[in-house]
């Protein structure tokens, strides 16, 4: 899982957050120790409490002991404890997650519930009104709790098979004629408008608030086309389902998340990036669809020219991949990937936000900048691993280009990819003076023009063309 947090919106605990200095007083740190323990939690995006325990100022034990005598609230260990499952209809999947919360027992019209932070009063307000009953707060560790949840919800994370046999006139929308409303259902939703988009050769799914609801687009061509709308009452279970199928965390939605979702089309696994991003109408999730890689020899179909890409990765250089959006730039890459990764001596290496799709013999980097992972980092660090061949996903700044340029210098092959509708807005890109030292260590290109046109370009035909 990948979230990229807002500095403000850092996760806190109230109850440590009331209670932190009286950790002082009591001799358990120190001053300075509570100061740093807070720097450490708004980098990393976790509590104070976390942070103490992470750093090994203080035991989860030690922790524990001290908020049971402050609040005198009873501590419930989980690890052995026996929850009633019936109470787990009172709190979704989703607010469990989000509130580190999870019901226990219920005695006539009082709900016991576990909670790692028992003054999180929004959070039991929130409770209680969804569950319409008293809540009794009792304290357990937060890593108890989120194991117990998980154990406990026993959630699907399986899509299932999508099965395009004899489907024409396919409408998603034919399986929100019913009530329920139950996981499974939701599941059903979710396979349905995939089975859709890939009957439509869509690569790009939008869901969107709208006033109904949450509205399902697909993009072709460049054009956004509206499919339905998925109701209001089944947006939040909706959301959280598909966040949970793309090992995402249900329980945030104010920070944008990046995932993955694996699921079969007639048995073939189908790989699909899920980003999810805070707006006012509520969550905007993109989903772009990859197809598995081919072969190279099935993509490049003419001799000469696949004899050209294979000598262009055998030397330094930069091979450029060129296309349209939606053209399968990424496809082609994770080709010429594999085509490399046949000659086991070479050390090939990407550096990809999220990876489509696993490639033997490929060492793959995923940006993450929740621990501060990203091209910043990996452009200081990646030489100290002496890649033979690298992958870069989505070069944007001219300072990027030159560094990786620069490697060249340094017997390196580098693929890229490079955004142009057509050979002419390639040419015309390419005229700007940021682009000379990319331009003369060009060693080949391909230029996806369609589905079922690829043209290779070595460095005499390129030079010659671009001028």
């Amino acid at each position: 899982m990948r979230i990229f947090p807002n500095k403000m919106n850092i996760i806190t605990n109230k109850t440590l957050e009331t209670l932190k200095y009286d950790l002082v007083r009591e001799g358990l740190v120190q001053y300075e120790v509570v100061e740093q323990a807070e720097e450490i939690a708004n980098a990393q995006n976790i509590n104070i409490g976390q942070a103490l325990i992470n750093s090994g100022f203080l035991t989860e034990e030690q922790l524990i002991k001290f908020l049971e005598s402050k609040l005198h609230t009873p501590f419930v260990d989980l690890n052995d404890y026996q929850l009633d499952p019936k109470c787990l209809k009172y709190i979704s999947y989703s607010d469990a997650r989000r509130y580190k919360i999870i019901p226990l027992f219920k005695i006539e019209n009082t709900l016991t519930v576990a909670m790692a932070d028992p003054r999180d009063l929004f959070a039991i307000d929130k409770i209680m009104e969804s569950a319409e009953c008293e809540i009794d707060p009792v304290l357990s560790s937060e890593e108890s709790i989120l194991k117990k949840i998980d154990e406990s919800y026993k959630i699907d994370v399986t899509v299932g098979n999508i099965s395009t046999d004899s489907n024409s006139g396919y409408d998603w929308q034919d399986e929100l004629h019913t009530e329920d409303l139950s996981d499974n259902h939701i599941q059903k939703i979710i396979r349905a408008i995939l089975k859709q988009a890939i009957l439509e050769g869509i690569h790009e799914v939008t869901f969107q608030g709208e006033e109904e609801g949450l509205g399902v687009n697909f993009k072709k061509h460049g054009e956004l086309t509206n499919k339905g709308v998925i109701p209001t009452a089944l947006v939040t279970l909706f959301a959280a389902k598909l966040k949970t199928l793309s090992e995402l965390d249900p329980s945030v939605s104010e920070v944008p998340q990046l995932g993955k979702l694996c699921f079969k089309v007639d048995n073939i696994i189908v790989i699909a990036s899920v980003s999810t991003f805070p707006t006012i109408m509520g969550e905007r999730i993109f989903l772009k669809i990859y197809k598995p890689p081919k072969a190279l020899d099935e993509i490049i179909s003419n001799k000469t020219e696949l004899s050209e890409i294979k000598l262009s990765l055998e030397k330094p250089g930069i091979i450029l991949v060129c296309g349209s959006s939606l053209s399968g730039k990424t496809h082609v890459i994770y080709s010429l990937l594999l085509e490399a990764a046949k000659s086991k001596a070479k050390n090939i290496m990407t550096l990809e936000s999220i990876s489509k799709y696993e490639l033997k013999g490929v060492n793959q980097c995923e940006f993450n900048e929740n621990v501060g992972f990203n091209m910043d980092k990996a452009t200081r660090f990646i030489e100290f691993q002496n890649p033979d061949i690298i992958y870069l996903e989505g070069i944007k700044s001219k300072e990027s280009f030159d560094y990786f340029s620069s490697l060249v210098y340094n017997d390196k092959t580098i693929i890229m990819e490079f955004l142009a509708n057509n050979m002419e807005d390639l040419r015309n890109k390419m005229s700007f003076s940021d682009f000379d030292t990319l331009k003369s260590i060009i060693s080949s290109m391909v230029f996806i023009h369609s589905q079922n046109s690829v043209e290779v370009f070595n460095r005499e035909s390129l030079q010659k063309y671009l001028g």
